[in-house]
Parts: structure tokens; sequence; C-alpha cells
């Protein structure tokens, strides 16, 4: 299987295993990802989930480009049509789980634009980023031209999409577009802390802000305050915004249920 995904103490894993081909992502792979997201949007018990690739070279090149699918033209490619992004997560609006980028090596291409649809990314030092499409005379259709301009300077995502340059871990920290770099070997500590602030608050409170500020992007302040989207209502009328204010109260941690 070339991609693994786990679920424990409700965290979801998911891992692009394919360290021989950089991680890169093939038909087989992106629609097993595509599935994996499906399945964690209807799974309540999930209340984060970190997205990474296997070994330390690469988070993921992007698209194989030695795999069949690359034989299609860019306007064939294009003409597809892929709402959710490149890996299914790009410019996913329907999940509502935080997820986590655990960035272990380069983020190039499709790797990038998955990384640029995280909510949180956590890099080791020596990770690189950068959408590298125009090299090879194709374009990051998959989110990367969409994401890139809103996400940063737009100058200097200008200068990344028309050269097909590299960002360093650091430099793509200094942008805001990375959330914490540290040593390799401390990068699965970091992630965990990462997801222990995650679960220490109200899954529902976490979905209804995510949904809430992805759903209002182009909306005003007032108008983006005036929504009042699913997982906002469902989170004030749950069972654990009373227990939040009890165990407040009580002086203790409180005992999420996801209800």
């Amino acid at each position: 299987m070339s991609v693994r995904f786990d679920v424990d103490a409700h965290v979801a894993r998911v891992t692009i295993d394919r360290p021989e081909r950089m991680n890169a992502v093939d038909r087989e792979t992106e629609e097993a990802l595509n599935r994996i997201w499906d399945r964690i949007e209807q799974d309540p018990d999930i209340r984060a989930v970190v997205l990474t690739g296997t070994g330390d070279r690469a988070f993921s090149a992007g698209a194989d480009m030695k795999a069949g699918s690359t034989s299609k033209t860019g306007l064939e490619y294009w003409a597809e049509g892929r709402e959710n992004g490149f890996g299914g997560i790009a410019l996913r609006n329907t999940l509502d789980v935080p997820v986590i980028a655990r960035v272990n090596g380069v983020a190039f291409g499709g790797g990038f634009e998955m990384v640029l649809g995280c909510d949180i990314v956590v890099a080791a030092e020596e990770a690189q980023f950068g959408l590298t499409e125009p090299r090879v005379g194709r374009l990051a259709l998959d989110g990367g031209i969409a994401l890139l301009p809103r996400l940063m300077p737009q100058k200097i995502a200008m200068g990344l999409l028309l050269t097909g340059g590299r960002l360093s871990a650091a430099d793509a920290a200094g942008y805001g577009l990375v959330n914490e770099v540290v040593p390799r070997a401390d990068l699965d500590a970091a992630v965990d802390r990462w997801l222990n602030g995650l679960l220490a608050c109200a899954p529902l409170s976490a979905k209804a802000i995510k949904q809430m500020v992805r759903r209002s992007e182009g909306l005003t302040a007032r108008e983006a305050q005036a929504l009042r989207t699913p997982a906002l209502i469902a989170a004030l009328q749950s069972e654990d915004q009373d227990e939040g204010v009890r165990a407040f109260r009580e002086k203790r941690r409180p005992i999420w249920k996801g209800r």
C-alpha cells in the first residue's frame, strides 16, 4: 500500500510510503489519499491528523514524473479537475479536523501544495519547499498558484512561482508558512507537542474554528463574524461546552466527549 493510515488515541496518522520515489504521488497514491480524507471526515472520533512521508529525504516530491499518468499533456491533466487539490488535501474545504504537516524532508511541487493545505506545519531544519513545476514546463494547478500568494507576501510568492525557486525551512517560517522548525532529532517531539495542544481543546470547538476560518475566506471581518456554520452551532450546543466551564470552576482538566 502506498499510504499508511493509523488511528490511535483520537489521532490519525497519514504517511505517504514510497521512499524509493521520494514519496512522489502517482494515481494509486492519490486515490488512496482521497479515500483516507473521506474516511476521516466521517469519523467523529478523530480529533487531529498528522500528514508526513516515510524516511528522511522527502515529505513528498510531488507528482511522480515516472508514472504513466504523467504521459498526459498539461491540458489533459488540468481538464480532469481536482476540486480538493493535490493529494486530496491542498484545497479541501470539507475536512474540519486540524491537520499537522510533519515535514521531514523536501516538499516540492504537489508536496508543497499538500503542506499549504494543512493547518499547522512543523519542519525539520533540512526541509525545503518549492513549486518546481515550471522547470518541467508545467504549472502548480492543484493549489500552489491559488494558495501561495494568499499565504505570503505577493512579491515573494511570485518570485518563487515564476522561477520554480526553493525556500529553506527557516525562510518558510519567516514568511509564515511554517509554525516551527526543529532539528531532525526533535521533529516527532515537536509534532507531539502540537498534538497535545490540539487535544487539550474541545474537539468540536477546534472543528468550528477551522470551519469558520475556511468558510470565511474572502469575507470582511464583520461578515466572517456573522457566519453561523454547522460546526459552530454543534459546538455551542454540545455537552463539551458545559464540561469545559464546569472543569474550569472545579480546577481540573476537562474530559472531552466530542458531543
